[in-house]
């Protein structure tokens, strides 16, 4: 062999030696033709791989892959993925301290189950769920105080006034519960069983007027814990508490939410125990009473919080000049329904559905608040066109963005439109699912046919006035009836005037005819 020709040899035998290497460790491939080119550096193989793009998932897999994600979107303790947390990582994942459910059959003795009917034994369970429930959210509350609040205040994590907000008359309702707990325990037998708890519910269920204020406060302290969390501080706390063990996965709010959740529970507990009662049980009547006290408590709390609500967001709408104010929205007394939506270009709106009144607005900062900006002139809901529209309908503005649009963005959209005179708007909103589409159809609705019913109610009202004695009558009957008990009064009174005349003047012709003979006989 030439000795120049040596080097060309010693590459060749290098990429043979190459391609028998890579036939052993790829057996796909049996068969290999030899060549004589130079073998790429297995760093550029690798990186040049990843440049192809990965293999479409197929139908069953993205399926797969849309549930796990429509799941993890709907868990309300999700962790915020966008921020950083590097504590987390090497981290084992903690045990769950979940809350066992205790039945009262399991509890106490099985015997005296025996000596029960099933209907006693199922009202034994109703009873012990209220007792138990009653005991579960007390230790709750304290948690929220002292795994959250008192913490948070003494690492200056938040201000006293800040806390106070947030967590409201919290500390109010633990000693609240805990009598009614005690109640429930000193009427209960060595057995287990409780005969009577009607009594104690009718004399302890006034007490939960004091709900009033707390329900009232929360969608403020909601609105505020959620601005807080925008601190880095404030997020790492309640991280750190979500990954513990004694939260069960549950986050602050959650906590905080309990209390309203267990005030609407308690019509169902006492319907439960209600049902497994015996018609001829004392405690019949007194359970009956019982509810109808709980469910207006519960009607009365649930006006003012939503009173509240309103008014809540009524201070922070921002008006970009005095035309945009309208009396509707000062004199709603309720939030139908509100929510993020999109028009067809995109941009994110806040739209109020108020009672009588559609408010479109975009959500802004000012002052370290959340607030909202009229984007249009508030449209009346009495004058509003609503129409479903089907999926595909809309075009997103642009032709460029409704070339290449997905189709999930052409979906969910329904419009709302108003003209009155000069004046008029129409606005394409998508929802974020079907769901949230039709909750919006269904309240909006839900406002015209009440805003028609006021409107015929209104007219009716124009045409009946009140009479003097107090019915309604036609405006034609009780302007008649009006005169009619104008004249007979005027003739009452003038004929009183006329007869007192004529009995002062018999009484002066009286006295003087009785000088006059007191005189002659003189």
């Amino acid at each position: 062999m030439v000795a120049k020709d040596y080097p060309f040899y010693l590459s060749a035998k290098r990429a043979n030696f190459a391609l028998e290497a890579q036939s052993v460790t790829s057996p796909a491939k049996e068969t290999e033709e030899p060549s004589n080119k130079r073998v790429k550096p297995l760093s550029r193989v690798t990186s040049l791989a990843n440049l192809i793009p990965p293999v479409r998932a197929t139908p069953l897999k993205r399926f797969s892959q849309t549930l796990q994600r429509s799941i993890s979107f709907r868990s309300e303790s999700r962790p915020d993925l966008f921020s950083p947390r590097p504590w987390s990582r090497n981290v084992p994942p903690a045990n769950t301290k979940r809350r066992d459910s205790k039945l009262w059959s399991e509890t106490f003795d099985v015997c005296v189950n025996h000596m029960l009917t099933s209907k006693e034994i199922k009202r034994q369970e109703a009873i012990f769920e209220l007792s138990q429930g009653e005991e579960d959210l007390i230790e709750d509350l304290k948690l929220a105080k002292k795994a959250y609040h008192d913490p948070m205040l003494k690492l200056s994590i938040m201000t006293e006034k800040d806390l106070n907000q947030i967590f409201g008359t919290l500390d109010s309702l633990i000693p609240l519960h805990e009598d009614l707990l005690r109640r429930l325990q000193e009427v209960r037998k060595p057995d287990g069983s409780t005969e009577h708890v009607g009594h104690i519910l009718v004399g302890w269920l006034p007490c939960l007027n004091s709900y009033d204020s707390y329900c009232s406060n929360q969608v403020a302290a909601k609105a505020l814990l959620d601005h807080k969390k925008q601190d880095h501080r404030v997020q790492d706390f309640l991280q750190r508490c979500l990954e513990s063990p004694f939260s069960r996965k549950l986050d602050l709010w959650n906590f905080l939410d309990i209390p309203r959740s267990r005030l609407v529970k308690y019509p169902l507990l006492l319907r439960e125990i209600l049902r497994h009662t015996p018609n001829d049980h004392p405690d019949q009547q007194h359970l009956e009473e019982a509810i109808n006290i709980i469910q207006g408590i519960v009607a009365e709390i649930n006006i003012k919080t939503g009173e509240s609500e309103c008014q809540y967001y009524k201070e922070r709408l921002i008006y970009n000049e005095e035309g945009q104010r309208d009396l509707l929205i000062d004199n709603s007394r309720a939030v139908c329904c509100h929510g993020e939506l999109k028009n067809n270009r995109g941009v994110k709106l806040h739209v109020f559905l108020f009672e009588e009144v559609l408010v479109i607005t975009r959500a802004v900062t000012h002052n370290d608040q959340l607030c909202y900006q009229l984007y249009r002139q508030p449209i009346p809901v009495r004058e509003l066109e609503l129409e479903d529209l089907q999926d595909g309908e809309v075009r997103l503005g642009g032709s460029i963005r409704g070339a290449f649009s997905n189709n999930e963005r052409i979906k969910n959209f329904f419009r709302v439109s108003f003209k009155n005179g000069s004046q008029s708007q129409t606005h394409c909103l998508q929802a974020n699912d079907s769901f949230n589409k039709q909750q919006w159809l269904n309240c909006i609705r839900q406002a015209k046919e009440k805003a028609a019913c006021a409107g015929k109610a209104g007219g009716l009202e124009a045409h009946f006035l009140v009479s003097p004695n107090g019915r309604r009558v036609p405006q034609g009957e009780a302007a008649l009836e009006q005169m009619e008990q104008s004249d007979c009064e005027s003739d009452c009174s003038m004929d009183t005037s006329e007869l007192s005349a004529d009995c002062e003047r018999m009484e002066q012709t009286n006295s003087c005819e009785s000088e006059k003979q007191i005189e002659t006989n003189v």
